[in-house]
């Protein structure tokens, strides 16, 4: 496993810069945290992340082209999403 998260696959250097400055800063993390809960610790610090950055994430993780997960994973992604989104606002 890469060290960099600008060497994973979807991920580069702007997208590294982004999880960074949300307090993401290692491969690991966004395996521990999953794509959801980095894409809103970004989305918190960066109101104009984009869905994009969240297909990446799940890409990354699950070694598929962003491409694909929007097409094919985009739904169950969005539910999750929206899960959180919610139970944040419960707390």
């Amino acid at each position: 496993m890469s060290s960099k998260i600008s060497d994973l696959a979807n991920l580069g250097p702007q997208s590294q810069a982004m999880l960074e400055a949300a307090g993401i800063s290692s491969v690991q993390a966004i395996y521990d945290l999953g794509s959801v809960q980095a894409y809103l610790q970004v989305k918190k610090l960066n109101p104009k992340a984009s869905l994009n950055l969240l297909y990446a994430l799940e890409g990354a993780i699950s070694g598929l082209p962003w491409q694909t997960v929007a097409r094919e994973h985009k739904t169950s992604l969005l539910l999750a999403l929206e899960h959180q989104a919610a139970c944040r606002t419960k707390d």
